[in-house]
C-alpha cells in the first residue's frame, strides 16, 4: 500500500501501542483500542506487537496530521493510546510506542519487529521485574517571605519598590537553594534505582500544582527495592524541607525506552 493518490474507502492500518513478549488473546479482547474495538496482536521474530485497527480516513498520514492540530482530538487519542499501554504494563514489561505510530498493514508491523528485535529484546529484559516511578519536587511555600510592613526611608512608593526588590531577591535565592536540593535528591534516588532520568520541570498548567516545580525525575526501580525507594523519598523530603517531594507511579516505562531518530508522527508505508 502506498500514500500516492487517494486512500481507498474503508482502508485500515495498524496503530502501534507497544511491544511485549507474549499476549493472551482473552486479555487483548478486553482492551479497547483507538477505534473502540479490541486491540489485537501481530506476532513476529518471537515478539508481539499490540495494535489497534486504524481507519486510514482518520489515521492516514494527511488526516492524522490535521487531527494532531486539533487539541481535543489529540487529547482523546493520547488518552486512548496510554490506556492500552497502561493495561499492558499491568501484566508485564511493555515497550511503549510513540504516540501516532501508524503502519499501513500488519506485514509492515511484523517487519518492524524483525528489524528491531535485538533492541526490543534488550529493552524488555531491562524492564522485567521493574517499574517506572516519578518523583516531582516543588518549591515549598513560605520560604521566601519578606516583611511587608517594612517601609524604611523614602515614602510609600520607595518602600514598595524596596520590598518588591527584596521579594524577588529572596525568591531567587530560594530557587537556587531548592535547585541544589533537587540535584541532591535526584543523585540519591539514582543510587538506589536501576536507572534515572531527569525531565524538564512541567509548567504549572500541566502539573496542576500552584507551586514551582524544581524536580521532574523518573526512576526505574526493582520491585523488591520499592519499599526502600519509598522510604528514601520520605527521608529526603525531611532532609530538604525547602522542596516538597511527591512520589507517583508505577507508570509504563516511557522514560527508559531508547529514543529513535523519528518524528512524533510516524506513518509507515508498506514496501
Amino acid at each position: 500500500m502506498s500514500w500516492m493518490g487517494e486512500t481507498p474507502a474503508g482502508a485500515t492500518g495498524a496503530w502501534l501501542h507497544g511491544v511485549v513478549r507474549d499476549a493472551d488473546p482473552a486479555t487483548l479482547a478486553a482492551i479497547p483500542g483507538m477505534d473502540g474495538g479490541p486491540v489485537r496482536a501481530v506476532s513476529a521474530a518471537g515478539l508481539v506487537a499490540v495494535v489497534s485497527t486504524a481507519p486510514l480516513d482518520e489515521y492516514g498520514e494527511e488526516p492524522l496530521r490535521r487531527n494532531l492540530e486539533d487539541l481535543a482530538w489529540l487529547e482523546r487519542a493520547a488518552r486512548a493510546h496510554h490506556a492500552v499501554v497502561e493495561a499492558l504494563a499491568r501484566r508485564g514489561p511493555v515497550v511503549p510506542a510513540r504516540l501516532a505510530t501508524v503502519h499501513t498493514d500488519d506485514e509492515r508491523v511484523a517487519g518492524s519487529l524483525a528489524a528491531r528485535r535485538a533492541e526490543l529484546v534488550d529493552t524488555l529484559d531491562l524492564l522485567t521485574g521493574r517499574g517506572e516511578w516519578g518523583v516531582k519536587g516543588y518549591l515549598a511555600p513560605g520560604e521566601a517571605a519578606v516583611d511587608a510592613g517594612t517601609t524604611g526611608r523614602g515614602g510609600v512608593g520607595t518602600a514598595y519598590l524596596r520590598r518588591r526588590r527584596a521579594q524577588l531577591t529572596s525568591r531567587e535565592e530560594h530557587l537556587q537553594v531548592a535547585g541544589t536540593a533537587a540535584d541532591a535528591v535526584h543523585g540519591a534516588l539514582c543510587e538506589l534505582a536501576v536507572a534515572g532520568r531527569r525531565h524538564a520541570p512541567q509548567d504549572r498548567r500541566l502539573s496542576g500544582a500552584s507551586a514551582t516545580m524544581v524536580l521532574n525525575g523518573a526512576y526505574l526501580v526493582d520491585v523488591e527495592a520499592l519499599p526502600r525507594f519509598t522510604d528514601l523519598v520520605g527521608s529526603l523530603g525531611h532532609r530538604h524541607p525547602g522542596v516538597r517531594l511527591e512520589l507517583t507511579g508505577p507508570w509504563p516505562a516511557y522514560s527508559f525506552v531508547a529514543e529513535r531518530p523519528e518524528p512524533a508522527l510516524t506513518v509507515r508505508e508498506a514496501g
